[in-house]
């Protein structure tokens, strides 16, 4: 069992006609491209990638985020459909070797370093009120 996901929203940089969309969406595009590279990521086995329609940050399109068991969840926008999947997977790999999931801005590369929209801390850490 995969403890760890990329969630990659397929609604991001879509177009919309008549309340219908046309044609591949930009996250739909992006999400090919990921699992292309993720074909040869010595992760591929380890991270599952999965389609999430519409993650509510259509105005930071493309949107991604990283979620893994007992660590912290990061959410990042304004990502490119394209030339993006390289480092989405270098930073699910940092991601990945980090006990607590912390993505420190120095480590992350640098198409991720200023789109991050939010870190939200694992569920057991989250004590009840």
């Amino acid at each position: 069992m995969n403890k760890h996901t990329l969630f990659v929203c397929t609604t991001c940089a879509s177009v919309w006609q008549d309340g219908n969309r046309v044609g591949e969406s930009g996250g739909q595009q992006l999400l090919h491209q990921l699992q292309e590279f993720a074909q040869t990521w010595e992760l591929q086995n380890k991270f599952s990638i999965r389609a999430v329609e519409c993650m509510s940050a259509c105005n930071r399109a493309c949107v991604i985020a990283f979620a893994g068991e007992g660590k912290l969840t990061y959410l990042f926008g304004d990502l490119p459909k394209e030339g993006s999947a390289p480092a989405i997977l270098e930073c699910a790999t940092q991601y990945y070797t980090k006990s607590d999931g912390s993505l420190p801005w120095s480590e992350r590369p640098k198409l991720l370093k200023n789109s991050i929209l939010a870190k939200i801390p694992p569920l057991n850490n989250i004590m009840s009120i």
